[in-house]
């Protein structure tokens, strides 16, 4: 089980280590803790067998300056991660068979020196010839990564990733606007600063297309507007919640599907700057929260935040709408929620009314993200 305020904190000091790089280190001994490591390291590796280390924890100077001097050469995943996806998560064993990878001089040379025994990645960003990546390392006596390894991984991937974004764009050592704006250009993500009012006191080059297209966010006097009316009260609600901090939004921020037309799948992620190193960032423009909007792609599933924040949803509600994705019959339900089935039938029928479904198996589609059936006003 995850301590939720556990986890809470530790993407807080995540957030944090991106605008003070001094934080890192201690961000990356607790993230591997969590993990279930004894290392961890953000790099990236280049295609002519080059790269550099940015961010460590426990790893000696000795190692990685024999690693990226040496053993980068040798390393016989190196060529296998440039075809990862950006936050996949892969281990040794998703390369080559372990039985050979001990039978390497990587693994003879640099792995087992070090008390190694496996190595958990994610792609943090690509190009055609690098990549950036976040990994922590396996030691002997914990052994090769396993499933609850991979799925705490899973759950700070994305925080990392973009923790590591937002240091890129937000660099506190120049403290000038210009510079920042400089920063933010450089990005294909839309990112908009804005103040608690939603006005909006930054907007990058990709953010300025969408409002140019006016098909999923507009602008009123300066005022940063989703097109679909309930996305612009929530966007509104908790832009304004923002300046409470990570009390009221929460360390990781808050996903607001922005529309439920098929085809226009886009998310708002909004992250306070308001706690923290973040309000050095914020302070520079007077804003409470940073907008990351993205478009969802349809292979990756809408969370459950997001679904319950489109179609209102209770906390019931969405337990049930958990539990569809594992059993089917309402008995089955029933049992693996501790409830009557009377109860399960009426939150069935709710979500149905809520979501413009008719059947348990549109609803599993549903949350698959195949189409999201437009929102029903429920007032």
């Amino acid at each position: 089980m995850v301590d939720p305020e556990l986890l809470s904190q530790l993407i807080g000091d995540i957030y944090d280590a991106a605008l003070d790089s001094s934080l890192w280190v201690g961000a990356l001994e607790q993230a591997t803790q969590f993990i279930g490591g004894t290392a961890a390291g953000i790099y990236w590796k280049d295609i002519t067998v080059q790269g550099e280390l940015h961010y460590v924890y426990n790893v000696e100077p000795s190692s990685v300056d024999a690693y990226f001097n040496k053993y980068i050469r040798f390393d016989p995943s190196l060529t296998a991660q440039f075809f990862f996806k950006v936050e996949e998560i892969y281990s040794t064993t998703n390369v080559l068979p372990y039985s050979e990878f001990v039978e390497t001089t990587f693994y003879k040379e640099w792995v087992k020196p070090n008390g190694w025994a496996d190595h958990l990645a994610a792609t943090l960003d690509k190009s055609a010839t690098s990549f950036a990546q976040f990994g922590v390392f396996r030691n002997e006596r914990q052994g090769l990564a396993d499933d609850n390894m991979r799925q705490r991984m899973r759950l700070l991937v994305p925080h990392v990733r973009r923790a590591v974004l937002i240091g890129n764009v937000i660099n506190l050592q120049k403290e000038k606007a210009e510079n920042l704006s400089d920063a933010f250009n450089g990005l294909d993500a839309s990112v908009f600063l804005l103040d608690n009012h939603c006005h909006i006191a930054f907007s990058n080059i990709a953010a300025q297309a969408l409002l140019d297209d006016a098909t999923i966010l507009r602008t009123v006097n300066n005022t940063l507007i989703a097109v679909d009316p309930h996305a612009a009260q929530v966007l509104r609600n908790v832009i304004a919640a923002a300046s409470g901090g990570d009390g009221a939004v929460g360390t990781d921020g808050v996903a607001i599907p922005l529309s439920s037309k098929p085809g226009q799948n886009w998310v708002a992620d909004v992250l306070p700057l308001t706690s923290g190193a973040r309000r050095q960032a914020g302070g520079l423009h007077s804003a409470v929260a940073a907008v990351f909007v993205r478009k969802r792609s349809p292979a990756s599933p809408p969370s459950l935040e997001a679904l319950a924040t489109l179609y209102r949803l209770t906390a019931s509600e969405v337990r049930v709408l958990d539990a569809v994705m594992k059993v089917s019959s309402v008995r089955a339900l029933a049992d693996l929620l501790g409830s009557s089935q009377g109860t399960v039938k009426t939150h069935l029928q709710n979500l149905f009314r809520k979501t413009g479904t008719a059947r348990q198996s549109e609803l599993v589609k549903l949350i698959a993200g195949f189409e999201l059936p437009p929102a029903i006003d429920t007032h």
